[in-house]
C-alpha cells in the first residue's frame, strides 16, 4: 500500500505477544481485512485486536490514541476503542504497537444502513458531543493527523497537485467550481473543537442496520469543525445531508469548507492509491466525489 511500510503476519504478532504478553499468546490471531491505511490490524481471540503501525510516522499516532480516547470516550455517544496495552519494539519489529478492545460490527457501508437518516442524526449527535468536550491541551493539526484541522486554504496546493495528476480522469470544471467555491467561503475563527477527522464507513461500525461504534482515531485533533461535517458526503444521501445538517446546526461557511474538503480528500486518495494497492478506498473516493459533484 505504501513504498515504505513495513511487513506484518499473524506470525510476527504472536511471537510479540509471546515475548510481551504471554497470557495473550495462545488466542487465536487472524488478520483484519482490508488493512487500514496506517496501521495493520490482527483481531486477537474474541473480543481485542493488535495494531502494528504501518510505517514509522504511524506510530506517534497510537500514543496520542492512548492518552486521550480513555477521556473521550465516556463523554460520547457512541462506543469506541479502549487500549489496553502497549507493545514495544521487539522480533525486528522496530516500533512501538497496541493492543485494544474489539467492536463488533461491520464497516457502515450506506447499503448496510436501513434508515439514513437516522444515520444522519447519530452521526450529527456523535459530531456534537465530541465538540463539546473541552479542547484545552488537545493536540493542534499536525503530521499526527495528517493536518486535519488546519484551515482550508493549507490544503490548496495538494488538492491542485492531485486534481492535475487525474486529468481527464475527473470532470476539471466541476472539481474547480466546487474547490474555488470552498476557497472563498470564511475560515474557521471561532475556538477550535475536537474532530475524529476521518468519518467515512471505513471507520463506523453498523450492527442490525444501525451505526452502531466509532473506530480509528488516528487523525483526531482540535481544529475546524468542517473536518468532520464532511462526512456528510462520504456516507449520507442528498436528503439525509439535511438532516444532519439541521441537526448539528451548521453554518453556510463551514458547510461550503466541508464540501471542499471532501472533494479535497477523494481526490488525494484518488492520486495516490490504485485498486490494486487500496481497492476499498479508492472505491469509496470515487463515491464521495459524485456526492459532492451531484450535490
Amino acid at each position: 500500500m505504501h513504498p515504505d511500510e513495513l511487513d506484518t503476519d499473524a506470525a510476527l504478532v504472536e511471537r510479540l505477544l509471546t515475548q510481551q504478553f504471554p497470557h495473550w499468546a495462545d488466542l487465536p490471531i487472524e488478520p483484519v481485512l482490508p488493512m487500514g491505511t496506517d496501521n495493520a490490524l490482527y483481531r486477537l481471540g474474541d473480543d481485542m485486536v493488535v495494531r502494528l503501525p504501518r510505517r514509522p510516522r504511524d506510530s506517534i499516532v497510537l500514543e496520542k490514541e492512548r492518552r486521550w480516547l480513555p477521556k473521550l470516550a465516556p463523554l460520547l455517544p457512541l462506543p469506541v476503542p479502549v487500549p489496553l496495552a502497549k507493545g514495544a519494539p521487539g522480533d525486528g519489529f522496530p516500533l512501538p504497537w497496541s493492543v485494544y478492545s474489539w467492536l463488533r460490527g461491520e464497516n457502515a457501508v450506506p447499503a448496510r444502513l436501513t434508515d439514513l437518516s437516522r444515520a444522519a442524526s447519530d452521526l450529527a449527535r456523535f459530531v456534537a458531543a465530541l465538540q463539546r468536550i473541552d479542547p484545552a491541551d488537545g493536540p493542534p493539526p499536525g503530521e499526527h493527523n495528517a493536518f486535519r484541522g488546519a484551515p482550508l486554504a493549507e490544503r490548496d496546493e495538494a488538492t491542485r497537485s492531485a486534481f492535475a495528476s487525474l486529468g481527464s480522469a475527473i470532470d476539471d470544471r466541476a472539481v474547480s467550481v466546487v474547490w474555488e467555491a470552498a476557497l472563498r467561503s470564511p475560515e474557521w475563527e471561532r475556538k477550535p473543537v475536537w474532530i475524529h477527522g476521518d468519518l467515512d464507513a471505513r471507520n463506523l461500525l453498523a450492527v442490525d442496520g444501525c451505526l452502531s461504534a466509532v473506530i480509528d482515531f488516528g487523525c483526531l485533533g482540535v481544529g475546524d469543525p468542517a473536518y468532520d461535517v464532511m462526512v456528510a458526503w462520504k456516507m449520507l444521501s442528498r436528503e439525509s445531508r439535511k438532516t444532519f445538517r439541521a441537526a448539528l446546526a451548521v453554518d453556510d461557511a463551514t458547510w461550503a469548507r466541508a464540501r471542499g474538503l471532501a472533494l479535497s480528500q477523494s481526490l488525494m486518495a484518488l492520486s495516490y492509491y490504485t485498486l490494486e494497492t487500496n481497492a476499498v478506498l479508492v472505491l469509496e473516493a470515487r463515491r464521495w466525489l459524485a456526492e459532492v459533484l451531484h450535490d
